[in-house]
């Protein structure tokens, strides 16, 4: 078993433990907001600026955290972080705290930099992660964030316990190209699963808002492909991609539990390729350049 094996399977443990926090700090309704992350982070920032707008709490926008525009005016600025010590992330909150605006993030790891950079730090620690890939981490934060907008379903955890043991879409572990789609909230999860089979396996894979898909990336798509839907499928487009020959993905998991089952595919792909899906290729835990991190920053990049 790898790290990563064991910390998807741990998510409903990891969810339940969310779901009885109440951490002050968080964006409170009506207030304009900006969320921070970087790689999966971002991701699941993108969900929940989506979820919180939809659910009329008020503007929320979504950034990597290196594009995070300091000169604009916000209520609170929220970053995401497993490592606590990325480099573009603590810039941005730096930015943030010089102009006055609250700044709250969630983290993996207090003992870091970010507890100092951020007015209010939420620990996830029990959700860290040995695995340098990111599963239940950004999960669990998503699902704080979303519990926080009362919009959890009463049985999430049992929907990630069924997504553990849910058999994959026929066909898709000999697949030789994947496309992830969604809609609002769900396109960061699109991104999400594109990103953990790009890690782990090395896959080629693409995500796109779902009406967006037929406007070019479906050329991409033949026999072998899967086509993965979070959240019901727009009218008509389902039909299309089986007429390609595709293999489609369509769930009645919630997406976010959905979600576990494309993590099980990305580590599923990296066995069955030779790889250790806990240590992508290129990849470290966090990023630490060299020079200040910034919109309009550079120089030498190195990780940590």
């Amino acid at each position: 078993m790898t790290h990563v094996s064991d910390e998807i399977a741990s998510q409903p443990s990891t969810w339940r433990r969310a779901l009885d926090l109440t951490p002050g700090g968080l964006p409170e309704p009506g207030e304009r907001v900006a969320v921070l992350g970087c790689g999966t982070s971002l991701y699941i920032a993108q969900a929940y600026a989506a979820l919180r707008e939809a659910a009329g709490q008020g503007e929320t926008d979504a950034f990597a955290a290196s594009e995070f525009p300091a000169g604009r005016r916000y209520d609170r600025v929220l970053a995401i972080s497993r490592s606590g010590t990325t480099t573009e992330v603590l810039a941005a909150l730096r930015q943030a705290a010089g102009t006055g605006t609250p700044t709250v993030a969630i983290t993996g790891d207090t003992a870091t930099a970010i507890s100092a950079a951020a007015g209010t730090v939420i620990d996830l620690g029990f959700a860290d992660e040995k695995s340098v890939v990111q599963t239940r981490f950004a999960t669990t934060a998503l699902v704080l964030l979303r519990a926080h907008l009362g919009l959890v379903p009463s049985d999430l955890p049992e929907q990630a316990e069924r997504a553990l043991l849910t058999p994959l879409p026929q066909g898709a572990v000999a697949a030789r190209q994947f496309t992830f789609l969604g809609a609002g909230w769900t396109v960061g999860l699109a991104n999400e699963a594109a990103l953990k089979l790009r890690e782990a396996s090395g896959s080629w894979t693409e995500s796109y808002p779902a009406m967006e898909y037929r406007h070019g990336p479906v050329s991409v798509t033949e026999p072998g492909s899967v086509v993965w839907f979070f959240g019901p499928p727009p009218a008509g487009l389902l039909d299309e991609v089986r007429a390609i020959g595709a293999l489609a993905s369509v769930s009645d998991l919630d997406p976010l539990a959905d979600l576990i089952r494309a993590q099980r595919l990305a580590v599923e792909l990296a066995h069955g390729r030779g790889l250790d899906p806990d240590q992508p290729r290129n990849l470290t835990r966090s990023v630490v350049l060299t020079a200040p991190a910034g919109p309009g920053a550079s120089g030498p990049e190195g990780t940590a």
